[in-house]
């Protein structure tokens, strides 16, 4: 006789059912049900991390390359609060993400055991939903749920709480959820207000792009509008996933630097924002302002993040009559030469542009070193570009681990800070144990540089040793090559840019991680 289906394999297999069949993973004693019932039930992969927020990020990568919601397993809520830095930036980016924590038996609860926590709360902050499911009968039900919550609109971060004895106890039938809904259309009397005002602005007219505005299809629409009214095309500063190189629509970002940003916005009439936010200083700075458009700027939002933004710009650029119109902005196929002699951020950014392969994934926490990588690479073949929407920091080797796992067949390059890399290195062993396809340039400046410039930037004048000694990662210096291949992946070390090529050059040729530490 067959023993009852438990509480776990009706959520595993309402999952499945669900199209939820990724499962990044760092679980306990209370998930350990569901891990058995991962064995029990066909579809489901499983991808283990050392550190919840490697769990956390690949799920966020994961969503920015597929469009589908991967799973979380974690350990309580010590387990998600680890986890929780890396859910701030999916949340910023609108990943879709549902999160399986699970919690003490219910009857348990009241014994305040060691790991006891009010996982709701902890959960809330970083969290579009959350449910604790206290039954076993209903925990299909609620995991079904769980998964239409994450993918409305643009897509929504999901917290399911399991109880251990919901997980053990007999559960109810596997529930499929509902297909999300379709996004709301822009109004017509918005697309007729917004036409007019670009065409009014012609050259002080700026159309503010974000979230899947910046996909192929859309950004064609949005360069046939340029080109009609004559208006510029701007990307928030960081971007979930940007589709960028020859044969595609060039934008530019927001730049970092307050500076630098009042100057690209500065002739700036009229802001259209479609899938975007009114640009804004990523810090308050003493005496500068934190909103960027200059004063006297009309702001029209033509669309919000979770509506039907490719739609948007089509009905803009239908009640333009510029549907047929060529767009304005395409990128020619032209590669820079790959310099050698010594490191410079230009020659970096040159050496990208000329060995970029096509269709590459390039996820960038390059932090200050990047910053100017963007001209250079514009015109290298077909790629896409993605940022930290939330700017945690750790985020991109987490995110590469997604964004490999969800598109196997396409090179990940990974742009990393080395103080950045530092929280979440351990995303170097989860690359190796699933072979995948990533190739990660560290920038090891041994400082957090772009904490050196924020001193300055919050108005620090000569900052004594102790000030500077906390910004500074040479005593001990990290040695990334030794640590990469201790976590399994290959690795080399350049130190001018004709060992980079070569290096760069050997990791794009291979099938599986590989590891430069670039000296700077």
């Amino acid at each position: 006789m067959t023993a009852p289906m438990n509480g776990a394999e009706s959520l595993v297999r309402s999952l499945v059912a669900s199209e939820v069949n990724v499962c990044f993973t760092n679980p306990g004693t209370s998930e350990m049900h569901f891990v058995a019932a991962l064995d029990s039930v066909p579809g489901m992969r499983c991808v283990l991390g050392l550190f919840e927020g490697v769990v956390t990020g690949a799920a966020d990568g994961y969503y920015r390359l597929s469009d589908k919601p991967a799973s979380t397993l974690l350990h309580l809520g010590p387990g998600l609060a680890n986890g929780l830095a890396n859910l701030h930036n999916a949340k910023k980016a609108h990943s879709g993400i549902v999160n399986v924590v699970g919690d003490h038996a219910t009857y348990h609860l009241e014994h305040d055991a060691p790991l006891t926590s009010d996982i709701e709360a902890v959960a809330t902050p970083m969290s579009n939903w959350v449910k604790s499911s206290p039954k076993a009968e209903g925990i299909a039900a609620d995991g079904a749920l769980a998964v239409e919550a994450a993918r409305t609109g643009a897509g929504q971060i999901a917290t399911l709480i399991l109880p251990a004895d919901t997980a053990w106890n007999a559960g109810g039938v596997p529930v499929t959820a509902n297909a999300p809904a379709p996004r709301a259309s822009v109004d017509k009397d918005d697309v007729v207000a917004t036409a007019k005002a670009l065409t009014a602005a012609g050259s002080g007219g700026m159309l503010m792009l974000g979230n899947v505005a910046l996909r192929e299809s859309a950004l064609n629409l949005a360069g046939r509008i340029s080109a009609k009214t004559g208006c510029r095309l701007l990307s928030e500063g960081q971007n979930a996933r940007l589709q960028r190189g020859a044969g595609r629509v060039k934008i530019e970002r927001v730049p970092y630097v307050v500076e630098m940003a009042l100057g690209v916005l500065k002739d700036v009439t009229h802001m259209v924002l479609c899938g975007a936010k009114q640009p804004v200083a990523f810090f308050a700075y003493p005496n500068k302002p934190s909103i960027l458009t200059p004063d006297g700027c009309q702001i029209t939002k033509l669309a919000t993040v979770d509506m039907d933004l490719e739609g948007a710009l089509e009905a803009l650029a239908a009640e333009l009559g510029c549907l047929n119109e060529a767009p304005a902005h395409m990128a020619d196929l032209a590669r820079p030469e790959a310099p050698g002699g010594e490191i410079t951020l230009d020659k970096i950014a040159a050496v990208l542009g000329a060995l970029l392969p096509e269709n590459a994934i390039v996820v960038d926490e390059s932090v200050t070193s990047g910053r100017g990588f963007f001209p250079l690479t514009a015109g290298a073949p077909a790629h896409c570009w993605l940022n930290g929407m939330g700017g945690s920091i750790g985020y991109a080797m987490p995110v590469s681990v997604g964004a490999a796992v969800a598109a196997p067949d396409r090179k990940v390059v990974t742009l990393e800070g080395d103080g950045s890399g530092m929280y979440t290195m351990q995303s170097l062993w989860t690359m190796a144990r699933e072979n995948l396809d990533v190739t990660i340039i560290v920038f090891a400046n041994r400082a957090y540089r772009i904490l050196q410039g924020e001193l300055t930037n919050v108005g620090v004048q000569n900052p004594g040793p102790r000030a500077v000694d906390m910004l500074t990662l040479d005593r001990p210096i990290i040695d990334w090559t030794s640590m990469a291949k201790s976590l399994g992946v290959e690795s080399s070390r350049a130190t001018d840019c004709d060992e980079l090529i070569r290096a760069l050059n050997h990791g794009l040729a291979s099938d599986g991680p590989y590891l430069i530490e670039l000296v700077m």
